[in-house]
């Protein structure tokens, strides 16, 4: 074991009272990770979706469930997670060919603290698998949810993509599974489209930060894991934050080649993301999600081809130039103290361009993205609804933009997933007009009439 992963343990890893039960090998090629809160149901299909992986993975790959719960939650939940615990503890033929182990985070003396969630569970399972990998190779940690599906080609796909991508992190290619009825359905597919608008408008800003937060749809190397600090604590975001770390420190590439399937499902388990999203838009509340403007991504690219050409500007001419692109932008930027930060980094990374701007992009990190993206959209009361704003944004990225929510789906799907070719045509125009800017709107006022707020999905922090 490298010492840097002794090092991790010894400080950073949580441990007791938890333990790994159900496996005693320590020589496994990497490892997937579900946290189960209350999913009798759910969880036996996600077992036997993995089990459908080729045997000669699966019998390198160590599967671990952290059932897990706080004193505080609901007893019925409570009572669901002891019978998954049994029912894990006693072979099921339908998952046989698994290296199966579990983790009791829910039993009394072993639930989470009350200010903890999926974040900790999550971070449980990756700290405790960490002695069982092994280390004279490169093991690979997988996150995934206890209601999420896979594919036969999913471990392969994740073994070909870290043989071939020396990133640290990874995310996945994703699409939510049929909900139960039509409003349900036109709720997750009104959420995944919101990501999927995200991150087509980084793309086209140039940002580094340019993929989707998911965590059933994520992986890394242990090693860029250790790196990264592990796992976070939150209780809903972990995901985004614990990806933002990964893409300072090691690097983030997407997969190609398979899909996970996570469920289109209403929950209230974290104060914000999926369930409690797709929950508001089922009751009709336009607060579910809103859509960031095609001029918030605009003053986005603008700010980041400034950022790569300032060189040795002092911090408050460097300021001076963000107030030209946009006095929001502007604004942000002195609430965050940048002219100091760019006096520090700049002599910091002298002669080194290179240096200052993934030093710049560190800083101006994926969290100070969303803030920016928000406060623009909040100055100028440009939100809008997704019919208002995928035809500007796409047209911006030379994509066929007349549609309705289902096709517009399709499209994004289609681009961003790329799982059956290297790269296709439209993600080669989208990455040609973001690296150029091409067709991008020039300097001045946003186009179109300003559309007035919808509600929000809260950012992450």
């Amino acid at each position: 074991m490298p010492d840097s992963v002794r090092k991790y343990l010894r400080n950073r890893a949580v441990g007791a009272p938890w333990e790994l039960r159900g496996c005693r090998r320590r020589d496994f090629r990497g490892a997937v990770v579900l946290p189960a809160l209350a999913e009798e149901q759910a969880l036996p299909e996600a077992l036997r979706a993995l089990a459908a992986n080729p045997p000669e993975l699966l019998v390198q790959f160590l599967i671990l469930v952290v059932v897990n719960n706080r004193s505080s939650t609901a007893a019925d939940f409570r009572e669901e997670n002891q019978r998954v615990l049994r029912r894990l503890a006693a072979p099921d033929p339908s998952w046989a060919t698994l290296r199966l182990a579990w983790v009791d985070a829910a039993s009394p003396g072993l639930e989470l603290p009350d200010k903890d969630g999926v974040g900790l569970a999550r971070k449980i399972g990756f700290d405790l698998v960490l002695t069982h990998l092994d280390w004279s190779g490169d093991p690979l940690l997988v996150s995934l949810d206890a209601d999420t599906l896979v594919q036969p080609d999913y471990l392969p796909a994740l073994v070909a993509h870290f043989r071939d991508n020396p990133a640290g992190g990874a995310v996945i290619p994703f699409q939510h599974r049929r909900a139960l009825t039509p409003a349900a359905q036109e709720a997750i597919d009104l959420y995944e489209l919101y990501l999927r608008h995200y991150v087509l408008g980084l793309r086209l800003a140039g940002s580094p930060y340019a993929y989707a937060s998911v965590g059933s749809a994520l992986a890394c190397r242990a090693s860029a894991y250790v790196a990264a600090g592990g796992m976070n604590r939150r209780t809903a975001g972990e995901d985004f934050y614990f990806l933002q770390q990964l893409a300072k420190t090691g690097g983030v590439a997407q997969v190609r080649g398979t899909l996970v399937h996570p469920a289109p499902r209403v929950s209230t388990r974290t104060p914000f993301g999926t369930g409690p999203s797709v929950a508001a838009l089922q009751r009709g509340e336009a607060g579910g999600v809103r859509f960031y403007s095609v001029h918030s991504f605009e003053v986005l690219r603008r700010w980041l081809e400034l950022a790569r050409v300032l060189g040795a500007r002092p911090g408050e001419e460097a300021l001076a130039a963000a107030r030209d692109l946009s006095p929001v932008l502007a604004d942000f930027l002195r609430r965050n103290a940048f002219a100091q930060v760019w006096e520090r980094l700049r002599l910091q990374h002298q002669g080194a361009p290179a240096r200052l701007n993934k030093a710049f992009h560190e800083w101006f990190d994926a969290l100070k993205t969303r803030q920016l993206l928000f406060q623009l959209c909040e100055a100028h009361g440009l939100w809008g609804s997704a019919a208002e704003i995928l035809p500007p944004l796409l047209a911006r990225a030379g994509l066929e933009s007349q549609g309705n929510i289902g096709t517009y789906l399709a499209l994004l799907r289609g681009i961003q997933n790329s799982s059956s070719q290297p790269e296709g045509k439209e993600v080669a125009y989208v990455r040609q007009s973001f690296a150029s800017g091409a067709g991008l709107v020039p300097d001045g006022s946003p186009q179109g009439p300003a559309q007035a707020p919808h509600g929000a999905t809260r950012p992450p922090g």
